[in-house]
């Protein structure tokens, strides 16, 4: 069918499902479906309803902290090379249905601009009505929004189709990516193309999840190898890296609120908890034993070459540390009473208002040194022995920095959050 009848066709059906009427045809079944939750839930028609745009900072916070970042390079190598031909877009969103990434020919990018197809933009079914983003979303499978299958009017003149992206862990919904277009660029493979380079990101999850694994399997091992008794290294989704003295199981299943010391898992039974690089240390309990970190050793003295080596009652293990990571521990060496969210993001962006960025940074941080890092406020956990190497000249300490508390310390000058 050409598309111009296809549209026809699908606007009397539309029509004919507003008005509780039968319909010439019956709408696909994850239409129909979308069409329910829109009538449900007070979507109106033929009104272009939008939320609030994420603000410039806003957005790059999301995207900072989304998963899907790891996956932008497959992604725009599976779509990009083929949108400009296509008069299409490429758009990702996060699981809450924001638009966070967009690319593709410049002429699409400001047809969607008018209809508030844009970055920052909430893209989500309850808010817009039946779309690529939104509908896969919700009906968490690869979905095609052909013309009039759009609830909300406005979005008649285009095509989208959309896929989740899924967290191979755990399988947690991460985001959809999309492909958009007017309406005369629809194409019934779309959706199975898209579909595809979906799975690619997915499989390049996983491809980094091994790596993780290996990581960890290279620190473990050698503890491991010393330990008696019955023990296990397991990532933060506590998937299984090495054991010792029993069956090795592929993934463990964590408690929820999961902290150092001891804890009941149930699928091993009291364990005494000790953080790793990259996971967790598990010993399976004979009787009480002192496991906590007693020494942390912050290096800042080289270059690019910053670490935290962590010593315990298991022996020791070392961390590389990303230009951020340093910047934070850093700070909180120099800060023993501990400093909040707000704190440190004025010390490390000059903005106090950048508190997402911090507390997800912390948060990854907090998984290679839960037993050393406390928080509320973010600090050193109190018995535990500080010790800050820095550089011979001090004006070689974390020489890219710019935040405010670096530089500061470059000068020899002190301020909030540092000690004098």
């Amino acid at each position: 069918m050409h598309p111009r009848e296809a549209t026809r066709l699908l606007k009397g059906v539309r029509a004919a499902a507003l008005a509780g009427d039968r319909p010439p045809a019956a709408p696909r079944p994850e239409i129909a479906e979308s069409w329910r939750r829109m009538l449900a839930g007070g979507v109106h028609p033929d009104r272009d309803a939008r939320s609030r745009m994420l603000s410039a900072a806003e957005t790059e916070e999301r995207r900072h902290v989304s998963p899907l970042r790891e996956v932008l390079p497959v992604l725009r190598e599976g779509l990009l090379p083929a949108l400009d031909g296509a008069l299409h877009i490429m758009v990702v969103a996060d699981a809450d249905g924001r638009l966070l990434w967009r690319e593709g020919h410049s002429s699409i990018l400001r047809k969607a601009d008018r209809l508030g197809f844009a970055v920052g933009a909430d893209w989500n079914e309850a808010v817009v009505g039946t779309n690529g983003v939104g509908t896969a979303l919700v009906a968490r499978r690869p979905v095609q929004v052909f013309s009039a299958e759009h609830f909300v009017s406005s979005h008649h003149e285009w095509t989208c189709a959309g896929a989740p992206v899924r967290d191979p862990r755990d399988g947690r919904l991460l985001g959809v990516v999309d492909v958009s277009g007017p309406l005369a660029t629809m194409h019934p493979a779309t959706l199975a193309w898209v579909s595809s380079v979906a799975r690619l990101a997915e499989r390049e999850l996983r491809i980094r999840h091994l790596e993780s694994l290996e990581r960890l399997r290279a620190v473990a091992a050698p503890l491991l190898a010393r330990l008696p008794g019955r023990a296990l290294a397991v990532d933060p989704h506590g998937w299984t890296a090495a054991v010792t003295g029993l069956a090795p199981a592929e993934r463990v299943p964590l408690p929820k609120d999961f902290a150092p010391g001891r804890v009941w898992v149930p699928q091993l039974g009291d364990c005494v908890a000790e953080p790793l690089p990259g996971g967790w240390l598990l010993r399976i309990a004979q009787e009480r034993t002192g496991t906590a970190a007693t020494r942390v050793v912050l290096d800042l003295s080289r270059a690019g070459a910053w670490s935290a080596t962590v010593y315990g009652s298991s022996g020791s293990w070392s961390q590389e540390l990303s230009p951020r990571h340093a910047e934070l521990l850093f700070l909180l060496a120099e800060s023993p009473r501990g400093r909040s969210a707000a704190e440190l993001a004025a010390e490390v962006f000059g903005d106090p208002t950048r508190t997402v960025t911090v507390r997800a940074e912390l948060s990854r941080v907090r998984r290679h040194l839960a037993g050393v890092l406390a928080h509320r406020p973010y600090r050193f956990a109190e018995d535990v022995e500080v010790e800050l190497i820095r550089p011979e000249d001090p004006a070689a300490l974390l020489p890219h920095s710019t935040a405010p508390a670096v530089v500061r310390a470059r000068l020899g000058r002190t301020g909030p959050g540092m000690i004098p």
